[in-house]
């Protein structure tokens, strides 16, 4: 499992999210006092809430089977049934 791109639509404890953004080592997050030593994605989900995750951290969650993948943009796959369920 390697990294995500932008645009990964992921399924984490029942929420839809989507990765809007890969933030970079040493980046001041807005609203955040402190500087990250790792790089983070952004997630976006659906219910508004935005949240910050390693990139380490998620490909452990997903491996796991926590965080699911419901669609890859680099995969040409189309969005999993598994919405529907």
């Amino acid at each position: 499992m390697g990294t995500f791109e932008i645009g990964t639509i992921i399924q984490d404890q029942g929420k839809v999210g989507i990765i809007r953004n890969i933030i970079e080592p040493n980046t001041k997050l807005t609203g955040h006092k402190l500087v990250d030593m790792r790089r983070n994605y952004e997630i976006y989900y659906s219910d508004g809430h935005i949240g910050y995750l390693g990139c380490a951290s998620l490909s452990r969650l997903v491996i796991g089977g926590y965080i699911e993948i419901l669609y890859n943009p680099n995969a040409n796959n189309k969005l999993i049934d598994s919405l529907d369920n």
